[in-house]
């Protein structure tokens, strides 16, 4: 599903573009992931786990993600640059239709200029649209400036994953389930 672009304005005054990423984009877009990857142990792969992940490989899921009518994926641009990234899924079947999942990740220079807000508003605008009745997330334990940003959007913990995630440290953290009913 293609996300029509929108300019918008940051908290710091800067322009933005939100847009869904292209097949041409796959370099870039691999580029963000893999930084994000190391900014944070809050996504779910380190950058050394992208290494499998070639130019080919982006480009096709990209394409498929822009061809897919249940997948939307926006991009954040700033000065020409990936800022910030999104994705929403929605289930087709008749038992889970109603249900969208969603995920976001943010270069941490970027952090605090109110892009999670502004994706997370266009992620939920989208699934109001599309008639979804509830949208889930899962987030690490720890991840406090996420689950801050989450509950500020409408989100609960419904439930938790206990160890679900394994650290490079060998700790064990937990994985708690979210969901907004729209």
């Amino acid at each position: 599903m293609v996300y029509p672009e929108k300019t918008v304005t940051l908290k710091d005054g800067r322009s933005a573009v939100l847009a869904s990423p292209c097949a041409d984009d796959a370099a870039d877009m691999l580029s963000f992931i893999i930084q994000a990857s190391g900014e944070t142990e809050f996504l779910l792969m380190y950058p050394e786990e992208w290494e499998d992940f070639t130019i080919d490989r982006e480009e096709a899921f990209l394409r498929g993600a822009y061809d897919d009518p249940d997948r939307m994926m926006i991009c954040i641009n700033i000065d020409g640059r990936i800022a910030g990234n999104c994705l929403i899924s929605f289930n087709s079947s008749i038992k889970t239709g109603h249900r969208a999942s969603v995920a976001i990740a943010i270069l941490e220079s970027y952090w605090g200029l109110g892009i999670g807000t502004l994706m997370f508003g266009e992620m939920i605008r989208t699934a109001r649209e599309r008639g979804v009745r509830q949208i889930e997330l899962d987030y690490i334990e720890g991840n406090t400036r996420a689950r801050a940003l989450y509950e500020k959007m409408g989100f609960r913990i419904t439930g938790v994953k206990p160890d679900a995630i394994r650290m490079k440290d060998g700790r064990y953290v937990n994985e708690y389930m979210m969901v907004k009913m729209l």
